[in-house]
């Protein structure tokens, strides 16, 4: 079993270096995709504050089909270009929304999200899968968790 337990308080690239590491040690020697996807989901979840969603969205046969995630039920399948899901799949760009009710043809599973982090996983340049995470506080994502998140993609890209 792994233990991850950062030090409460600490700055975010710490943080997330804790957490890059973290993951590395969670999806080391386990094949399979969708057990990678959750214990990522779960281990964002519990270490990132004031999230009220995180998650996947796999690619599936064109478009963005729910993997595992926490968080309220949330919507099955996504079209490339619609929501901010479908917005960072169809441009393979991080999608770092400050006012979710403000962006255009978003998709709103949890009415108490005020505002998105969506990261693309790129596999040889296609997105195989985004990560989401949901805050209930506007504005809660900046530069740094976006640099975070996007760093952690690009080294689980092989794992999920």
């Amino acid at each position: 079993m792994y233990t991850f337990e950062p030090t409460m308080g600490q700055d975010k690239a710490s943080l997330y270096r804790d957490l890059h590491e973290a993951a590395q040690a969670l999806t080391a020697d386990e094949p399979d995709a969708i057990a990678n996807m959750a214990n990522l989901a779960a281990l964002l979840w519990q270490f990132l504050p004031d999230l009220n969603w995180a998650g996947f969205y796999r690619v599936v046969d064109g478009e963005l089909v729910l993997g595992p995630f926490i968080g309220k039920p949330a919507c099955i399948r996504i079209p490339f270009g619609r929501g901010v899901c479908g917005a960072a799949a169809a441009s393979a760009t991080t999608q770092r929304v400050e006012d979710v009710h403000a962006f255009p043809g978003h998709i709103a599973c949890d009415a108490a999200s005020r505002s998105e982090l969506v990261v693309p996983v790129l596999r040889d340049g296609a997105v195989i899968a985004v990560i989401d995470l949901d805050s209930p506080l506007p504005s809660r994502f900046d530069p740094d968790d976006a640099a975070g998140i996007e760093a952690i993609a690009g080294a689980m890209a092989g794992r999920i």
